[in-house]
């Protein structure tokens, strides 16, 4: 069966840039830069998304702060070697960036009320078994690990993280399991003990699952309908 990669991972994100931009790598000539979004929720607290863009996509100003963007791109994850120990990095890769105005005339703010601040859509295998666990609250969560088939023989692995009847049910999911998962982007603020005692501050980037769908085969190689999990 064709893959299409696009349509395994794909996310629109709209906010506002914070702190500087930085050089990040350069490939055949082309420069790519990494920066901060802000990205609202509901809760009124933010998340701080990391994006790395092209320097073909964007304007001299594009990038300056409190810049109000939207990104439609992929979620993607690389190896760092760091310590003499391999460290999972994630950051969103920028397919196209639109900036938007805080005024807007009555035509783009009828279009801005459509446009989705933060979703995220992947396809992709479970290859680590789901840890389930319920906080001193009650609250149930399950951990996933999800792989993400890119072209040219790559995977991205994104961490997921379900809630509620969401996290039960995944927690039966066998390693292998092909899913669809509808979700946002988010950060999460973290202290890593080491073995010396000290503690660093870091920050986790991962996926919060709204809804999750397991996608089974028919006998006959094509994708058959599933039941749809959705969040509580």
């Amino acid at each position: 069966m064709d893959t299409n990669y696009l349509e395994n991972n794909y996310l629109t994100l709209v906010g506002k840039v914070t702190g500087e931009k930085k050089f990040s790598h350069e490939i055949y000539g082309e420069r790519f830069y990494i920066f901060n979004l802000e990205i609202p929720r509901l809760s009124g607290n933010e998340d701080i998304i990391p994006i790395t863009v092209s320097e073909r996509l964007i304007k001299e100003d594009t990038l300056q702060e409190g810049n109000k963007l939207l990104i439609k791109g992929q979620f993607r994850s690389y190896n760092s070697y760091e310590n003499e120990k391999n460290r999972l990095i994630l950051t969103v890769f920028a397919k196209d960036i639109m900036e938007l105005q805080e005024n807007e005339d009555e035509e783009n703010e009828m279009v801005r009320k459509d446009i989705i601040t933060n979703e995220v859509v992947l396809v992709g295998y479970i290859c680590k078994k789901p840890i389930y666990r319920q906080t001193p609250f009650g609250r149930e969560i399950s951990d996933l690990l999800l792989a993400v088939n890119r072209a040219y023989n790559k995977s991205d692995y994104i961490p997921c993280i379900a809630w509620g009847r969401n996290a039960r049910f995944c927690q039966n999911l066998e390693v292998g399991t092909e899913v669809k998962v509808v979700g946002r982007v988010q950060s999460r603020a973290y202290e890593k003990k080491h073995e010396d005692g000290t503690i660093e501050n870091r920050v986790a980037y991962e996926v919060s699952v709204g809804s999750l769908e397991v996608i089974e085969e028919k006998d006959d190689g094509k994708t058959a309908d599933s039941e749809k999990k959705e969040a509580v």
